[in-house]
């Protein structure tokens, strides 16, 4: 069957929508950048092979769809910037096959300018065809929530800005067969902007309630029932909550290798946000202190050491800091994490513990770094000696807080 659509990178961005397609009809055709990919369970993909998805190994492939959308992984580097050399290299691989009139689309995170800038010299080099008239060319920005089943792909609103009008056209006319509702940007700059302001705006307002939490616990102030009454008011307020810090595929990015105008409260956020692990491994050694015992020799258990609950992605986990810092304490560190079956720190492996009660029960301080749907905080809570809960959610009084 041939494909109407390539996904170019199946990776956090890549994969959810080749689901989204193939569950509206659409052939699919996958194609991988890198040795990163996203997870499917054996039923998943079962389903996606019988609803037309295939997974490529021959770039020549590239060459017979109709629209191709590049969602590459754009890592951070070690300066804070995105790591753009999967995304050259799926230009460079889709332009020695691109044909006239296709659709190329880009979804990978990126700052502003990188499709007119960046993919359009590529793709016009490699095929000698010129985006805007021989194809079209447009950016969407990626809006996954990886775990989340409230959100589905077919109502998230999807944010298109092309080249030219016709650009944004045809990428309107391909996202409108997988979302209700379609959004033109003026422009590529415009759409490409939208996921920086998405992205920023998450993460200051995490680290506006992070640095909360410390000042909270400073004043003898509950945090949690502070947010639980502010999220009453009906306007001027949206909820976040504190937590062992951030991690995650979608950085936060400032402009700063752009006109050298960094975005400062971008900066100051990222600060704020990757101070939260020091910050829990500071909570957990008062909390030993303040019950006779030292973090040197102290048996700690990390409970949930990815980033988001009930994923096993652990893309920036803030539980390998916290997890290294104990071990510099001299912490003897174990894990429980039904997602993770084998965790290594530092190169060395990290006790897994398979009972999760009998570990709670032996460890002097258990900590709560993610939720996952399948731990019962109630009766965590009566079994562990000392929880640190960084997450709010055992029942209030039944644990520390961050």
């Amino acid at each position: 069957m041939p494909a109407d659509l390539a996904v170019i990178g199946l990776g956090p961005f890549g994969l959810p929508l080749a689901q989204a397609a193939v569950a509206a009809g659409i052939p699919t055709l996958g194609y991988r950048t890198g040795p990163e990919a996203g997870s499917l369970s054996p039923a998943e993909l079962r389903r996606m092979l019988s609803g037309g998805f295939r997974p490529a190994t021959n770039p020549a492939e590239l060459g017979r769809v109709r629209t191709a959308v590049i969602c590459a992984p754009t890592p951070r580097r070690a300066d804070g910037g995105p790591d753009l050399s999967q995304v050259e290299a799926a230009a460079r691989t889709l332009a020695a096959h691109l044909r006239p009139h296709t659709t190329v689309i880009l979804e990978s995170p990126v700052y502003p300018g990188t499709t007119e800038e960046i993919l359009r010299p590529l793709l016009e080099e490699g095929s000698g065809l010129r985006a805007g008239r021989d194809f079209h060319l447009a950016h969407s920005p990626s809006r996954v929530d990886p775990g989340n089943r409230d959100v589905t792909p077919a109502g998230t609103p999807k944010v298109i800005g092309g080249l030219t009008p016709a650009c944004t056209e045809s990428a309107a006319a391909f996202y409108g067969r997988l979302t209700d509702k379609v959004v033109r940007a003026r422009g590529l700059r415009e759409a490409e902007t939208v996921q920086l302001l998405e992205t920023n705006y998450r993460h200051v307002n995490i680290a506006l309630v992070n640095e909360m939490a410390v000042l909270c616990h400073g004043l003898g102030v509950d945090l949690w029932d502070v947010i639980r009454c502010a999220e009453t008011k009906p306007f001027g307020f949206q909820a976040f909550r504190p937590g062992p810090g951030v991690g995650g595929h979608s950085v936060p990015q400032d402009l700063a290798g752009l006109g050298g105008r960094p975005l400062r409260m971008a900066e100051l956020a990222q600060q704020v946000n990757s101070q939260m692990p020091r910050y829990v491994v500071q909570r957990a050694a008062a909390l030993l202190n303040e019950h006779g015992k030292s973090a040197r020799g102290a048996r700690v258990l990390l409970l949930g050491v990815t980033y988001k609950p009930d994923l096993a992605d652990q893309q920036a986990t803030p539980a390998r800091e916290i997890a290294m810092r104990l071990m510099d304490l001299g912490a003897a560190v174990s894990y429980h994490d039904p997602h993770v079956p084998s965790w290594n720190v530092l190169d060395r492996p990290v006790p897994r513990a398979d009972s999760l009660y009998e570990a709670a029960a032996d460890a002097d301080l258990t900590i709560l770094l993610q939720n996952h749907r399948t731990y019962d905080l109630q009766g965590l809570s009566v079994k562990a000696q000392l929880l640190l809960d960084t997450r709010g959610a055992t029942p209030t009084g039944a644990a520390h807080r961050l």
